[in-house]
């Protein structure tokens, strides 16, 4: 849903991986963007799994006013770079934006055939 706010904390998408990665290191590795910017004291931020393990070990935080994960004033920090071909990847919304208008959630897995 590109509009509707995040109204909610947990899962939010799963999905099998297609086949197995080796992610880039960091900001390079592991991106999101949303469609509209949080606004609120609270920044989004949102966790990555496979298999229900976090594979972050700082996770991925939207500062307020922006749409993208790139120029987050804490960086992600990816603690597993990993991921297995068939494993179960799920995206949880940890915290929510404050201000209670960040939607359209969208993340970005970037790395190579391992």
């Amino acid at each position: 849903d590109e509009d509707t706010a995040i109204d909610a904390t947990g899962q939010k998408l799963s999905f099998r991986m297609p086949f197995a990665m080796t992610l880039s290191a960091g900001i390079l590795g592991v991106k999101g963007s949303l469609v509209t910017a949080g606004t609120g004291a609270a920044l989004l931020t949102c966790d990555i799994n496979e298999a229900g393990a976090t594979i972050l070990s700082t996770k991925l935080t939207f500062d307020a006013t922006e749409t993208t994960t790139i120029s987050a004033a804490t960086p992600v920090v990816i603690s597993d770079v990993n991921l297995a071909s068939d494993a179960i990847i799920t995206v949880d919304v940890d915290t929510l934006d404050t201000g209670g208008v960040a939607a359209g959630l969208k993340i970005s897995l970037i790395g190579s055939l391992a």
